[in-house]
């Protein structure tokens, strides 16, 4: 594994951990949200990386490269419809359902990835996601019961999405930034109409809409496509699933809510499985790569 790639996705998946707390403090329409948060991260991706907006790939004599244009495609699509299925989940249902549902991704990477990628999955790979998944469930295991059944299988979705999102991210040639700012827009030009809808948002609202689209999803768009060009899809994705493990702890300061055990079992777990599997694959690899 490279260590700059793996730091960028730990960074960032810090910082998406914020996402569901801010996105709660904000008393608008979910599609609303999504809109106006992308459109703010996606100009604050185009003010700092100066990646410009991209709408086809081409090779290095210049020529349209259709394959690669594709996969681009694909992958703001895909992204785009995370970030717009986890908002919508997360004004639905419990953050804790949103975040938990969204991370059963690895189990779609497992499936897809061989086929999409060609990235081979290892026996430690299978092991790794049993693991986590058994420490995700008893994570959440307090609250999953709960929240609306629409949110949760939005939530699911958004898994589904967000696996393809890591898969094809990794097949933009180098444009993953490029990416990042198509999804962006084209979730604010999904949703902006949905603001038209809502009426203006309090002084509350407005301060934590600029926070949820530069700190939870600007920022990290620009270390995500810095992170996802030196790890495998199935390694990125376990690197973010800090995420859902820092989530908790923004409650405790925030909202005061101590976990469970149940909730520091499940953390101890998932946390214990990807350092295992660290520690393997690197035993097992000449070059020390994941």
């Amino acid at each position: 594994m490279k260590i700059e790639g793996a730091a960028a996705l730990i960074l960032c998946s810090v910082l998406w951990s914020t996402g569901g707390i801010f996105i709660k403090n904000i008393e608008w329409n979910g599609m609303a949200i999504a809109g106006i948060r992308s459109l703010i991260a996606g100009l604050f991706m185009l003010i700092v990386t100066r990646c410009g907006i991209r709408l086809v790939i081409r090779d290095e004599k210049g020529r349209f490269d259709k394959s690669s244009t594709i996969f681009f495609w694909i992958a703001g699509v895909t992204y785009a419809l995370t970030m717009i299925l986890f908002v919508v989940a997360n004004k639905l249902t419990t953050s804790a359902n949103a975040i938990l549902l969204q991370y059963t991704c690895p189990v779609y990477i497992i499936l897809l990835a061989p086929v999409l990628t060609g990235e081979k999955n290892r026996a430690s790979d299978y092991v790794t996601v049993l693991g986590v998944m058994a420490g995700i469930v008893l994570f959440f295991a307090d609250g999953l019961e709960s929240g609306n059944q629409l949110g949760n299988i939005l939530a699911a979705l958004s898994g589904l999405t967000y696996a393809l999102t890591t898969i094809f991210m990794r097949r933009c040639k180098g444009e993953t930034g490029g990416a990042m700012v198509l999804a962006h827009l084209l979730t604010a030009v999904t949703c902006l109409p949905f603001v038209a809808l809502n009426w203006a948002p309090s002084a509350k609202s407005g301060f934590f809409l600029c926070l949820v689209g530069t700190v939870s999803i600007g920022i990290p768009s620009i270390l995500y496509t810095v992170g996802i060009k030196k790890v495998r899809a199935l390694t990125a994705s376990f690197i973010t699933m800090f995420e859902p493990l820092l989530n908790p702890v923004w409650v405790v300061i925030f909202a005061g809510e101590i976990p469970s055990l149940k909730t520091i079992s499940g953390g101890v777990l998932i946390l214990g499985f990807i350092m295992l599997r660290s520690v393997i694959q690197n035993r097992t690899s000449k070059n020390f790569s994941f």
